[in-house]
């Protein structure tokens, strides 16, 4: 029997199937990748030599759904259909029990709240198991997310808050590397030195945070009293630039419990 179905050659289904893949989780001919659109079947065919791409769900081990959230009921029904045991969702907002209602009730369901960083193997993913999923489950959920990037535990209720902190998060990233890069121009530097000293500056960051340092203290470290770093902290404090990543994240939460 298949190992994995995965429902949904997106980017994100992609990139889980590589990281399974690179990290020896499987072998390429025990997954199974369902899509429709026959130019994704054929990238993805052609990427993972081996691997079995179709448009139907089959029978399997376990399954992620990793579509649209509009697509989700339908496809949980498939699984269902399949009996199959475990089935791991991907699709924002989807609770668990829209996906528990659509499959027999000694399903392992597990909801997950993955970003994109998982795309280069980076991501961080939270995860909720319900009512069927017991320890095991939830390891097995580890086990697919860990492949592209770290992976918690959490309860479904706190899902929203993880979609407004880390599922959205690279975008506040994002925006705060544009506003750099600008920023790198107005005090008179060339765009492509700017762009390539904040990329390079935040990789290094991000890297002595993820050493365990708690950001406080490497934000202390950088300090010199009366220094350069405590000037442009203190504009950043002046345009109550913590409070706005605050709201950001509240936002994000309440729109992500509006849209569940």
């Amino acid at each position: 029997m298949t190992k994995l179905v995965v429902v949904g050659g997106g980017k994100m289904g992609e990139a889980l199937v590589g990281g399974l893949l690179a990290g020896g989780w499987t072998t390429a001919e025990q997954i199974t990748v369902v899509e429709p659109d026959a130019a994704r079947r054929a990238h993805l065919a052609t990427s993972f030599p081996g691997l079995a791409v179709g448009v139907e769900p089959v029978a399997a081990s376990g399954a992620v759904i990793a579509v649209k959230p509009g697509k989700v009921a339908e496809v949980a029904a498939q699984l269902g259909a399949l009996a199959i045991p475990r089935v791991l969702s991907i699709a924002a907002g989807v609770r668990l029990e829209t996906i528990e209602a659509q499959v027999p009730v000694d399903t392992a369901v597990v909801r997950a709240m993955p970003n994109t960083p998982a795309l280069v193997g980076q991501g961080a993913a939270a995860i909720a198991g319900g009512h069927g999923a017991g320890d095991d489950d939830l390891v097995w959920a580890e086990g697919i997310l860990g492949a592209v990037g770290t992976v918690v535990r959490v309860t479904e209720d706190q899902l929203d808050a993880v979609t407004g902190l880390s599922g959205s998060g690279p975008a506040y990233v994002f925006l705060v590397a544009e506003a750099l890069v600008d920023a790198g121009v107005l005090v008179g530097l060339p765009r492509d030195t700017a762009a390539d000293l904040v990329a390079q500056t935040l990789r290094g960051a991000a890297e002595l945070l993820a050493a365990g340092t708690p950001a406080a203290e490497l934000r202390a470290a950088v300090t010199s009293p009366g220094g350069t770093t405590a000037a442009g902290l203190r504009a950043l404090e002046a345009a109550a630039v913590r409070a706005a990543f605050a709201d950001a994240v509240v936002a994000a939460t309440a729109r992500s419990r509006e849209l569940g």
